[in-house]
């Protein structure tokens, strides 16, 4: 997954009145309910001795790359499927995923003019927080869907059951996606030498496949200079690229922090860059008190209703040392409350001298439902929302440095807008998401080359 990257020698403050189970003690929102205890037991303790997903290494090699993002010498492309499905564990769809965000990592590193760090939203995530516990249809209720690691989307009492083996399932199903970028990148499929490996069938005619060839031919020619003087240069055959999930059901995330030689310390080994959900960042809840304990790169959904004094607080209970690379603060607003809710949040965090990466997710506060029955989210509200966070940044003084999209490399239609203009009645053509809605690849390029002219990188 990743290359062997130099890691620093990352400073381990021992977490005091911790462990892997401590955060059982606190209030655990979002939790399924497991009807059989026992068999909950089994499925975990099973878990526990299967082999991890990520190593240690990889994970001190992510945070050293997020403090260089925090001093601008990085920006973080973070990009993924809404939730992740079993059946979509497949090589085409893992493929085109990876496609995307390598073509978007190309646009931004162009246009940008620095290194991109790439962190696939996959591979583990397979869960998702709802709104409610419980779904009703002509008046039969059962639980909610809550992703591929819990239960299945049919409504049935037996496929809403929460099932543990899933937990197994699960493991093996992100075992598999990693073993097949791994395989893809080691190959050479992220070579720079042939970007032409990238390219989607479905998206020749894209409006904006004309000006991506254009991009990719001036690449090309550089590379080609440049070597013709000095001779081939390492490191455009690889890519480093990590991974990241929601750690959202904490049995399955327990059971996969593991101690390891020559590094003090806990390591959640399912991934490299968990993060908590707006849902369940409370100061004195489970989530903060299990991710207080692990030594990966974190992150946490920073929503519109969040107070400074609030964020402040958790940022000591998640980074007391102020370690750099530690945590990353992914604000999602909604075009409509950015200008008002994340400024006093950039004040505060500025003010109190604290180092963070922040990180913007213009799609979780856009999303709507419309008059057929679909949730969808308008690209001009997406663009909106970044536009809007380049902008709050510079004048509070604070660096804007990633973003973080729900998209695949799909030909879906579940986003509205964007260069084919896809509107209400498109939706019915591809909706594909049993959850949220994602860019599809078009979109999601778009969105590369917006940001670019944003800060300033193309004309």
């Amino acid at each position: 997954m990743v290359r062997a990257m130099s890691t620093f020698a990352a400073p381990f403050h021992e977490v005091h009145n911790w462990a892997p189970d401590s955060w059982q003690q606190r209030e655990a929102l979002q939790q399924p309910h497991y009807e059989d205890a026992q068999e909950l037991a089994r499925c975990t303790g099973q878990l526990a001795t299967l082999p991890p997903l990520v190593t240690s290494w990889e994970v001190l090699a992510l945070k050293q790359a997020l403090a260089e993002a925090q001093e601008g010498q990085r920006f973080l492309l973070q990009g993924g499927d809404c939730a992740e499905s079993f059946a979509d564990c497949t090589s085409p769809i893992i493929s085109n995923r990876l496609k995307v965000l390598l073509q978007m990592s190309l646009v931004l590193v162009h246009g940008l003019k620095k290194p991109v760090l790439r962190v696939g939203r996959f591979a583990g995530q397979y869960a998702k927080p709802r709104s409610a516990d419980m779904e009703t249809r002509d008046g039969v209720t059962l639980p909610s869907f809550r992703g591929d690691l819990v239960n299945a989307p049919a409504f049935t009492a037996e496929a809403r059951r929460a099932d543990p083996q899933r937990l197994i399932q699960a493991h093996a199903h992100s075992a598999l996606t990693m073993n097949f970028v791994r395989a893809l990148i080691d190959g050479g499929f992220a070579d720079l030498h042939h970007p032409e490996y990238w390219d989607l069938a479905w998206v020749e005619h894209s409006p904006l496949a004309a000006e991506y060839r254009r991009m990719v031919a001036g690449i090309g020619d550089s590379l080609r200079f440049m070597e013709t003087l000095a001779g081939p240069i390492a490191g455009f055959s690889r890519v480093d690229f990590f991974t990241s999930h929601e750690a959202l059901l904490l049995h399955y995330e327990q059971a996969l922090t593991r101690q390891v030689p020559r590094h003090p310390g806990w390591f959640n080994l399912s991934t490299h860059f968990p993060w908590i959900g707006m849902r369940t960042a409370a100061l004195g809840g489970a989530h903060t008190e299990y991710f207080r304990g692990i030594r990966n790169p974190i992150a946490v959904k920073v929503g519109p209703s969040v107070k400074p004094d609030d964020l402040l607080r958790l940022i000591d209970v998640l980074n007391p040392e102020d370690e750099p690379g530690r945590l990353t603060l992914i604000h999602r607003m909604g075009h409509a409350q950015i200008a008002s809710a994340l400024p006093p949040l950039l004040q505060a965090v500025r003010q109190a001298g604290r180092r963070v990466l922040w990180v913007a997710d213009p799609m979780h506060g856009n999303t709507e439902s419309t008059s057929n029955g679909y949730k969808t989210r308008r690209f001009d509200n997406i663009r909106s929302e970044l536009d809007q966070a380049f902008d709050i940044h510079a004048v509070a003084g604070t660096r804007l440095g990633g973003v973080h999209l729900e998209l695949t490399g799909e030909d879906v239609t579940e986003c509205m807008g964007g260069a084919r203009d896809l509107s209400e009645t498109d939706l019915d053509r591809a909706y594909k998401s049993t959850v949220d809605p994602r860019l599809n690849y078009e979109q999601s390029l778009e969105l590369a080359m917006l940001i670019v002219r944003k800060s300033g990188g193309m004309a």
